[in-house]
């Protein structure tokens, strides 16, 4: 392993990778860094179908289309460091340095002469959306839900409410169903749903699951673990309409209320925040206009819709960084 690479990626989902391979085909050295145990991201539990279509023209599993990624990785020799942390990113002169940890390394530094930001994003919990109530046992994103079921084998619940009609909502609400558990409806704030229509269809209506639009979720109840919840009609600036509450029994609240970047990595430098997409302020190379040589690209740039667009967003930057690395150092 170098100590200083020509570009450093961070995140080894399929904007990472992809971003890597465009700066190995350069012929400049790339390192990923990645925090999980493999690389692929968050598509390594998307076990359904729909991936690639745009990208490949056939329809993959989320772990299909990140092998044919990490394949392609290997086959080109690019280093990933697995199951490894970033600490620290500053910026000195003209090198981003580093501070990681690793159970294999221990803390250790590297160097970059760009870095490749593709951290993905996160999502919402229920204390970023002020719900009232109780905080039992039983309150998970969708994410969450999707990684115990898929990953781990564990079912959430028996009775699930699945608050917010996102995509990951809409295919947990199947997949739930799917596993034997009674999903009571899908509860969504806005007026139309905010998932893509095909999940609409083949999530909701195939299993004649309901979708409830203007109404959310406004309190919950339950001691040890979750026994209901209260859910009520909104008027126009989205507030509760009194007289319009409903219990519904459950063991499970499920989340899909939104996803946010995840650059809080980048607090000690002078980066700008977009504030419509949550993600940093770039051009149209995915660089900071106010740090030279940090690229962004993927959900950690914005939320996609689709995979095969994060891909794209990666090879932008990629081959975006090769240049700023030759250019800065001809």
């Amino acid at each position: 392993m170098n100590r200083v690479y020509d570009v450093i990626v961070i995140g080894a989902g399929p904007a990472g990778m992809a971003a890597a391979l465009e700066v190995a085909e350069r012929g400049d050295s790339v390192l990923i860094i990645e925090r999980e145990d493999r690389p692929g991201g968050i598509l390594n539990q998307c076990i359904h179908d729909g991936f690639g279509l745009v990208k490949f023209k056939e329809k993959l599993t989320g772990p299909e289309y990140a092998d044919l990624y990490v394949g392609r990785v290997e086959k080109a020799g690019i280093e990933i460091l697995t199951s490894t942390f970033l600490l620290e990113l500053r910026k000195r002169k003209d090198l981003f340095l580093m501070k990681l940890v690793s159970s294999e390394k221990g803390v250790f530094p590297l160097e970059g002469k760009a870095v490749i930001v593709s951290t993905g994003c996160r999502e919402r919990s229920d204390r970023q959306i002020f719900i009232h109530g109780d905080r039992p046992a039983g309150i998970f994103t969708a994410g969450q839900a999707q990684a115990f079921i898929n990953r781990m084998g564990y079912m959430p619940g028996k009775r699930a409410v699945i608050l917010g009609s996102g995509d990951i909502g809409l295919i947990m609400a199947r997949r739930l169903t799917l596993e034997g558990a009674l999903v009571e409806g899908v509860y969504e704030i806005q007026s139309k749903p905010s998932g893509l229509q095909r999940n609409i269809s083949q999530c909701l209506n195939d299993f004649s699951i309901p979708l409830h639009l203007g109404r959310t979720v406004s309190r919950i109840f339950g001691k040890g673990r979750i026994e209901a919840v209260e859910v009520v009609y909104v008027d126009e600036r989205m507030k509760p309409v009194t007289g319009t509450e409903t219990i519904i029994p459950c063991d499970c609240l499920i989340l899909s209320v939104g996803l946010i970047p995840e650059i809080d990595i980048l607090k000690d430098l002078p980066v700008e925040r977009d504030g419509s997409t949550g993600g940093i302020v770039t051009d149209e190379q995915m660089q900071s206009p106010h740090v030279p040589g940090l690229f962004s690209c993927g959900n950690a740039h914005h939320v996609y819709d689709l995979v095969d667009y994060v891909s794209d967003s990666g090879e932008v930057a990629g081959a975006a960084a090769s240049q700023y690395v030759r250019e800065a150092t001809a």
